[in-house]
């Protein structure tokens, strides 16, 4: 029998930071563990794919460090640390075992989990995101070296102010994330290598990091899958930086993701 619950929400104290935490959907089955991108909240990212996720499981959602409406602390926002975060709040739900998601930077911090908590992952997706400098243009590093404040999506800043009207961690938050992209470090293939758990490696093929970088890390993993959607970064998902999207495009990426979740063996 399917059981059904409406949406809690929390805090939890993980490593000096107030983490702000939602659970949506079925009570039972493997939960599936979401992370943000940078910049970004819960309903910035997935606020349009969580409630059909939410359909047909048990849904956990997290912001990060200084996100939306999770506390900061004294320390720079990192992959690993986000990482360290989030199995904790998975800990301090008595979360055995998650699937986890995560897009953009999201998928740096998943990426993460895996690498450092591979113990509580059964399955992993990967979207929009990379493990090494060459697997985005250079452009995009030009960018980032560059990037103010002012240049942040207005819709990623009022996403933010809907949540927290504090406009000093948001300014906060925003300078964080950019020093962590400016600092970004490759992820040794080894490392990559080890992540010995069912992955779907998703890109769109106008994302930020290439289709070509996707396909070398589906190359990489060992038990990958791979899908390429025609897509800029975050339109399949339908996040609110992308603009106006249609919604039938994410219920089509949620289709493809879902099927990949419920699949026996590699998927």
């Amino acid at each position: 029998m399917t059981m059904i619950t409406t949406m809690t929400t929390g805090h939890a104290s993980i490593h000096g930071i107030r983490m702000y935490y939602e659970v949506h959907g079925r009570r039972d089955g493997v939960p599936l563990l979401l992370l943000h991108g940078g910049g970004s909240t819960i309903d910035s990212t997935f606020g349009r794919v969580l409630p059909l996720l939410a359909e047909h499981r048990r849904v956990i959602a997290i912001e990060e460090q200084g996100h939306g409406r999770t506390s900061d602390r004294d320390q720079p926002v990192t992959f690993d640390a986000s990482a360290d975060d989030a199995a904790a709040l998975l800990r301090h739900l008595d979360v055995v075992e998650a699937d986890v998601f995560g897009f953009s930077n999201g998928g740096s911090v998943a990426l993460q989990v895996a690498i450092r908590h591979l113990e509580v992952v059964r399955r992993l997706v990967f979207a929009s995101s990379l493990t090494r400098r060459d697997g985005a243009p250079p452009q995009f590093w030009q960018f980032m070296r560059q990037a103010t404040f002012e240049d942040m999506p207005q819709a990623l800043k009022d996403a933010f102010l809907r949540v927290n009207p504090d406009p000093q961690q948001l300014r906060t938050m925003h300078d964080k994330d950019a020093a962590r992209m400016r600092s970004f470090a490759d992820v040794p293939d080894e490392a990559v290598r080890a992540v010995r758990v069912p992955t779907l490696v998703v890109m769109g093929d106008r994302d930020v990091a290439t289709p070509e970088h996707a396909v070398s890390l589906f190359r990489l993993l060992p038990q990958a899958r791979l899908l390429i959607l025609p897509s800029g970064h975050g339109h399949y998902l339908g996040e609110t930086s992308a603009g106006e999207v249609d919604g039938t495009y994410a219920e089509l990426t949620v289709r493809l993701i879902e099927r990949f979740l419920d699949a026996d063996g590699d998927g």
